[in-house]
């Protein structure tokens, strides 16, 4: 069996569409998925999705990319982590892709989000995209040695995997080890230790090959397992197996 360890089933391309969503999950055995936050104004109606089903669960938090919404307070975390079914806060990081000024913003509500974590005792959802490095210098000055979490649709090299997992955090992989034009990913696909692997689709984007430019779902998180277990010579349920109980070792709010 698999699990998607980071979805958007309730951006509007997918939340209308969950019975056939579900069903295509059980055609693919894929047992749970993971809502990420990405807002405070659609927190809500994310939560009602989840709400609504026992193989959903949530997390709490901002965007680091989204610069003009409402900001989450580490209170206001505190107060969202309260929910028996948020079991992570983020996905939170920080994304220079687009702005090359690096705004204090995202690292002020990074730190706030490194701080929730810490005083609530869940893991951390990271995004990183154009800062890697200095992500990882944040979880290590911020978390002081007391969160983990996840390295969320990992694109970087080795070398940041390894400085990752070295912080106790897993890495995520998802539809993108399955192109051909990545081969730093298929490199650490093949070498990130597999008790700290986790597979993810990030869908409604990102579909793997053979659904590539089409609209992804949780349900095509098998096809991440299968390149991955290509990749070290496994079988898919090794990989199945192996991400699944990461996931509940990580997110450990959830009771299976």
């Amino acid at each position: 069996m698999y699990i998607d360890s980071h979805c958007h089933l309730n951006f509007p391309q997918l939340k209308d569409q969950l019975p056939e969503i579900f069903a295509s999950m059980d055609a693919n055995q894929v047992t749970h998925a993971l809502c990420v936050s990405v807002n405070l104004p659609d927190w809500p109606d994310m939560m009602a999705l989840v709400e609504s089903s026992p193989r959903l669960w949530a997390s709490a938090g901002v965007h680091p990319d989204y610069e003009d919404t409402p900001e989450a307070s580490p209170a206001m975390l505190l107060e969202m982590a309260q929910h028996p079914k948020v079991v992570a806060i983020g996905e939170t990081g920080l994304d220079y892709y687009r702005r090359e000024d690096q705004p204090e913003w995202q690292k002020r509500r990074f730190r706030e989000h490194i701080q929730a974590a810490r005083q609530t005792g869940l893991p951390l959802i990271i995004h990183t995209r154009a800062s890697a490095a200095e992500t990882i210098d944040m979880i290590a000055q911020e978390g002081q040695g007391e969160v983990r979490g996840v390295m969320h649709c990992f694109t970087e090299d080795w070398n940041n995997a390894r400085k990752a997992l070295d912080l106790g955090f897993y890495i995520s992989i998802s539809g993108i080890v399955t192109f051909k034009n990545a081969p730093v990913i298929h490199d650490v696909a093949s070498k990130v230790p597999l008790d700290r692997l986790l597979i993810e689709t990030d869908s409604p984007y990102l579909a793997p090959v053979p659904f590539r430019g089409k609209l992804n779902d949780p349900s095509k998180v098998r096809y991440v397992a299968e390149k991955i277990a290509e990749l070290r010579g496994l079988d898919a349920a090794q990989v199945g197996q192996a991400t699944t109980e990461n996931f509940f070792n990580l997110f450990k709010k959830i009771k299976r």
